[in-house]
């Protein structure tokens, strides 16, 4: 049988239906689990494991405004969004931080009007500890795995939206494990107010993991440089590049959702007419896009070399050499992210 690889547009689509089902999975997973929390908080009447089920709620509405948002970044670039509307994820990242701190709000009032009450009304009481801590350990574990599943699917397909899911999912697994630990210290203890206690506890983790969300995609919405991406493409460049690409500079990306956009300046033969130092970058472009693995656009503007770089020059018969002909100057993160010729 002849297996053929999928082109590109095959891959796209795949990729496509992947962080859309993932999006969905993620509505659907986040309401069981809710109804585990609740459940488990109302037979345990414990304030930690309430805490735990609020929380819970920011995960069903920050999961569909990520569907949402999924969707929208597909909307392919027109003309009043020339670069796509891939940046709505990071919108909906920093939405998801919001509801995270908001949450950590609410979980700490709820928390210190309990310890009011158990030290001046002392009306605090725990029931049915041991069923609310098995239903929070199944809703807790299954909220563990599923955040795995969905930081995976993100980074897989460069979903920053799932991506971000998947964090808050996971922060989620963490606290109900803490809730649960703390609860079985007052069932060793019986020392009831150390339950909300624990809740305040919550309510500080989750304000930290809503300000990292926050704070993140705030800044790939300034466009911070990814010095992980610009590492990939001068990796790439320097194993591709003909030696007609002499040096390169003022590399600059842009990211919009999974999509990224590069500028850079190329020095080309300064005795090459227009027409091939035009073919030669587009060829150079498209092969870095495709090397790389990125998902996105290279746009080059070409320089002439002026004889400047003769002594780094690998390129035949040049009539304006100055210089014995060199070995290639090997790219560096520093000199192609440099402004001006270096």
């Amino acid at each position: 049988m002849l297996y053929t690889l999928p082109t590109m547009a095959q891959q796209q689509d795949r990729s496509r239906r992947a962080r859309l089902r993932a999006a969905i999975l993620a509505i659907v997973a986040g309401i069981a689990i809710l109804a585990i929390k609740y459940y488990a908080a109302v037979v345990s009447g414990s304030a930690a494991l309430k805490s735990d089920a609020i929380e819970s709620v920011t995960n069903v509405v920050a999961a569909v405004f990520a569907l949402g948002a999924v969707v929208f970044a597909e909307k392919p670039a027109d003309r009043e969004h020339p670069y796509g509307h891939g940046k709505i994820e990071y919108f909906s990242a920093v939405f998801e931080g919001g509801l995270i701190s908001l949450a950590a709000v609410f979980i700490a009032w709820e928390a210190v009007s309990t310890l009011h009450g158990q030290f001046v009304l002392e009306i605090f009481k725990i029931e049915d500890l041991d069923r609310g801590i098995l239903w929070s350990a199944i809703g807790g574990v299954s909220n563990g795995l599923f955040g795995l599943y969905l930081i995976f699917t993100g980074r897989r397909h460069r979903s920053r939206t799932i991506e971000a899911d998947g964090h808050h999912v996971l922060s989620d697994f963490w606290t109900t494990f803490g809730a649960i630990a703390g609860l079985v210290l007052v069932k060793l203890t019986d020392i009831h107010w150390l339950d909300p206690l624990i809740a305040l506890v919550v309510a500080i983790l989750l304000a930290r993991t809503g300000f990292k969300l926050v704070k993140q995609s705030s800044q790939a919405l300034l466009d911070i440089e990814d010095p992980e991406i610009l590492r990939k493409l001068v990796r790439t460049m320097n194993q591709i590049r003909p030696p007609e690409v002499i040096a390169l500079h003022e590399l600059r990306t842009m990211r919009s959702g999974r999509y990224t956009h590069v500028d850079i300046h190329v020095v080309m033969p300064g005795h090459y007419p227009l027409s091939s130092s035009h073919d030669l970058a587009e060829s150079f472009g498209g092969d870095v896009v495709s090397v790389s693995g990125i998902e996105g656009e290279l746009h080059i503007h070409t320089d002439p070399c002026q004889q400047a770089w003769c002594k780094v020059c690998a390129v035949d018969e040049c009539p304006l050499r100055q210089a014995p002909k060199s070995t290639p100057m090997l790219l560096t993160l520093e000199s192609s992210t440099a402004l001006g010729e270096v």
